[in-house]
């Protein structure tokens, strides 16, 4: 079989595009190849440098293990019909956040085809719901969706060091492959991302080391397990990238990491930020009776509040929640330009003084995404619900 001749390579390729019009089936063909895509479709390549046949009319979305990736489809593409399965956590973000109401749609979306992190894929059920493409991070979701016979196409999380907007511009121009008639939000995107990214930098470069802020990023809490993160996870680059201090940048591991309570106390940092990964509000932290106290009820997963009352950023009141717009804004996704003028000046009041977020995430969604914000739901961006922790581990 290895021994075809070119028009036999052809001939091949043909048949298969045939199957899969009716059958979805994908291809991974060789550059020499390309030539033989026939009209109805396309060949891209994904963040895993493989090179992808899909239908120029792509109808059918499935995500896994991608948790912020259906919320940038949805405002990409201003609607959420193309989205047939996602995962169970970034459905528990819709609900508590904008997008479930600004796209009710996705409310319906499937989360029977993956388990936890995508790391559990239902071929089955996955393959039921027809899509056209399938957007996996990992090698193990990719091996299962291509023996399921399906398109995967892989998009990377950490491909670019956990810089948050940068991924992000990365997904944004592989959707603009995919479906280039959308493809000028990607430039626009870039536009608001890199003015956000500049004010900032300009007004933190001069700020001293000394005198930087020291921040702890609480990424999820379950009672005693503090997770945070470390030199290489996405809550590294937001410190950086606002000119503060990452106090776990010593712990040089990837993805979140656990402490304990009693190193925090060690680096007392003088900023606490809390991720919509866990259901903890800054009033959570804030007096002693808080200490001992089941938080979260009103999600599935209450915490057994530990005392935190004696660290810096707790005593001055420092303690913040990441905004959550589209999706919980640790991570990329299309909130992050709103995110990192948010972070600046909750960090740094008296350089940001003058932004006013909330004007600026109405410019930022309507001049980009053409959606029209109103008054409260910018407020709810900055003021998120305990219950975007659902669904998580």
């Amino acid at each position: 079989m290895y021994y075809y001749t070119n028009n036999m390579k052809k001939l091949l390729f043909v048949c298969l595009f045939v199957l899969a019009a009716s059958a979805l089936v994908y291809a991974f063909p060789s550059k020499e190849n390309t030539q033989s895509v026939s009209e109805g479709f396309r060949v891209i390549e994904d963040h895993a440098g493989r090179r992808v046949v899909l239908p120029k009319d792509v109808k059918r979305i499935a995500v896994t293990g991608i948790y912020p990736l259906p919320s940038v489809l949805a405002v990409f593409f201003n609607s959420a019909d193309k989205i047939v399965s996602m995962n169970t956590p970034s459905l528990s973000a819709a609900r508590a956040g904008l997008l479930g109401e600004l796209y009710p749609e996705i409310l319906t979306v499937s989360d029977k085809a993956v388990g936890p992190g995508g790391a559990v894929i239902n071929a089955e059920e996955l393959s039921s719901l027809d899509p056209d493409v399938v957007f996996y991070s990992t090698t193990a979701e990719g091996e299962s969706i291509v023996n399921a016979g399906l398109p995967a196409v892989a998009v990377s999380v950490n491909k670019w060091d956990y810089n948050v907007i940068e991924t992000l511009r990365h997904w944004l121009e592989l959707l603009g492959e995919i479906f280039p008639s959308d493809a000028d939000k990607v430039r626009k995107f870039c536009e608001f991302s890199t003015e956000a990214y500049e004010l900032v930098q300009s007004r933190v470069a001069d700020i001293p080391e000394s005198e930087r802020a020291r921040v702890f990023v609480l990424f999820q809490y379950a009672s005693n397990d503090i997770k945070t993160s470390g030199a290489r996870f996405f809550g590294d680059w937001w410190c950086r990238a606002v000119g503060a201090v990452n106090v776990a940048h010593e712990i040089d591991l990837e993805n979140a990491v656990s402490v304990n309570l009693e190193q925090v106390y060690v680096w007392d940092p003088d900023v606490i930020l809390i991720t919509n990964f866990t259901p903890l509000q800054p009033f959570d932290f804030f007096g002693s009776s808080s200490a001992g106290a089941t938080l979260g009820s009103e999600t599935e997963k209450p915490v057994k509040m530990q005392d935190w009352s004696g660290i810096k950023a707790v005593r001055e009141g420092r303690v913040y929640k990441m905004p959550l717009g589209m999706y919980r804004s640790y991570t990329p996704g299309v909130d992050a330009p709103v995110t990192l003028l948010y972070l600046a000046r909750e960090i740094y009041p008296s350089l940001f003084s003058d932004i006013d977020v909330s004007l600026y995430a109405k410019r930022y969604y309507k001049e980009i995404f053409g959606i029209e914000l109103s008054d409260s739901q910018v407020s709810r961006i900055f003021a998120p619900l305990s219950a975007a922790a659902d669904g998580m581990k």
